[in-house]
């Protein structure tokens, strides 16, 4: 039961964050200047970068297709090695964004006085610690 919860949990966390990124890649502009590192207080984020924000939205949906295959009986013709593989690196990965660069992103960043600075302390490397520990739990 326990892991039917957290799957779905992490499930539309991910379609929700894909969702975004598709909204910016179409050019959407809510939030846009708090999503992107600057070192300015008053920087101005004219355009994204289409491709990376592309292939983010594409990363996204991935992960929240492999949490969906724990919850929901559907087949997919994934390698059993990349199903086991994943349900460890989308942790990893997101542990390692909550720790961050230690210089614009994450818990031990050194600019901290930016829009983004601001919104990933309250919002994005909580949200990765939570999506790395919720992952780290499925795996038990």
């Amino acid at each position: 039961m326990i892991t039917i919860i957290l799957s779905s949990i992490l499930f539309f966390i991910f379609i929700l964050l894909a969702s975004f990124h598709f909204y910016w890649l179409f050019g959407g502009i809510w939030g846009l200047d708090k999503v992107i590192p600057s070192k300015n207080i008053d920087a101005n984020i004219i355009s994204i970068p289409k491709f990376v924000t592309f292939l983010v939205a594409l990363i996204l949906v991935f992960f929240a297709v492999m949490y969906l295959i724990k919850f929901y009986p559907i087949h997919f013709s994934f390698p059993s090695l990349v199903i086991k593989s994943a349900y460890w690196f989308i942790p990893s990965i997101f542990m390692l964004r909550a720790i961050g660069d230690f210089k614009y992103a994450g818990f031990f960043k050194k600019i901290k006085n930016t829009k983004f600075s601001k919104a990933d302390t309250k919002i994005f490397s909580p949200l990765c610690l939570i999506i790395s520990i919720l992952g780290l739990i499925l795996l038990y």
